[in-house]
């Protein structure tokens, strides 16, 4: 399903970080980075939803308003009932939307926000996405502390909060299009390669999107998944040229090998994951070069895996989704 869009703008973005991404060659893109994953809180909890918080306090600073001015929150994150976001945004006291959609989580966002802008119904939203490495390690593997190895396959959780500002009033980001993805199954049961999980999903809602809007990928100046990491982006590539015949290797990158150097920072494995990861690379990197006309038109197609805990000790298969947005520059 892709909708168009005639008058949805993103007028302002922030991003907080933690300290691995901090060390990452995106560093002075963001707009507030932690030395230490504690940054300040008692818990590991705690820390993501003050991220999350800070990140939204910056958002409207940025945008010179008020929390008053905003019709609508919406916000997403990894942790069990989404605490994060619910504890994190509460002081605001305003509409919320709480949404999950695991490390898709902000297109999602996008998305929602974007069809009631559109439709009329709201002038203002923001849209919030936050994970914490250590909190979501804690729920969905082994705590750090447990020393348990991990398969080059594995991808790490990334630590921040980020945060949008959209509404109808032109800017020079437009969100054009939006694709909503469906849910895939490749029938894998490992937790620790999830690029191979969200791969396929990736490359339906890029192969949808495309037949839509009648285009071909070339029609981007980037084509930008979210956290599929050094081997599920090989995978895409080679999924959409077997199944599909189409070629993306010209212009696509992967989010999840974008935040971090993989070379020197090798507790990443292979690379970032996570709900924020994504946002942190598109929020700051991505919409700079946008607003600087570096790149005009962007396919951002976030990915995200569909699983628990209890589901991974029941050997059930693992499934996955992608969501997908189209920003142009507004000239």
């Amino acid at each position: 399903m892709t909708f168009k869009y005639n008058n949805v703008y993103i007028n302002n973005a922030s991003t907080v970080a933690g300290p691995y991404e901090k060390k990452g060659p995106l560093s002075s893109f963001f707009d507030k980075s932690y030395n230490d994953l504690y940054n300040g809180a008692k818990t590991w909890e705690q820390a993501e939803s003050k991220l999350l918080e800070e990140s939204v306090d910056i958002l409207l600073k940025k945008a010179n308003t008020t929390k008053d001015t905003i019709d609508l929150l919406i916000a997403g994150d990894l942790l069990n009932q989404i605490t994060s976001s619910s504890y994190g945004l509460q002081k605001y006291n305003l509409p919320f939307l709480g949404i999950y959609g695991a490390c898709s989580t902000s297109v999602e966002g996008i998305i929602i926000a974007s069809n009631f802008i559109e439709a009329g119904q709201i002038k203002k939203c923001i849209t919030s996405v936050s994970s914490h490495n250590m909190s979501s390690e804690k729920q969905f593997r082994n705590p750090t502390e447990y020393g348990a190895p991990k398969p080059k396959t594995a991808t790490f959780t990334s630590t921040g909060g980020a945060s949008l500002l959209l509404s109808g009033k032109k800017s020079k980001i437009k969100v054009e299009s939006s694709t909503i993805g469906k849910i895939s199954d490749m029938g894998i049961t490992d937790p620790f390669n999830m690029g191979a999980v969200m791969a396929p999903a990736a490359a339906d809602t890029i192969y949808r999107h495309l037949i839509d809007t009648n285009r071909t990928p070339d029609y981007y100046d980037l084509i930008l998944t979210g956290d599929l990491g050094v081997y599920g982006k090989e995978i895409l590539i080679d999924y959409m040229h077997q199944e599909y015949n189409i070629d993306i290797s010209k212009n696509y990158d992967d989010c999840g090998t974008m935040l971090y150097d993989l070379k020197e920072q090798k507790e990443v494995m292979a690379g970032g994951s996570g709900p924020v990861c994504s946002a942190l690379v598109n929020y700051s990197y991505i919409f700079k070069k946008i607003e600087e006309g570096k790149l005009k038109k962007v396919l951002i197609v976030a990915t995200g895996a569909l699983f628990s805990p209890t589901l991974v000790y029941q050997k059930q298969n693992i499934l996955s989704t992608a969501h997908a947005v189209s920003l142009e520059l507004v000239k």
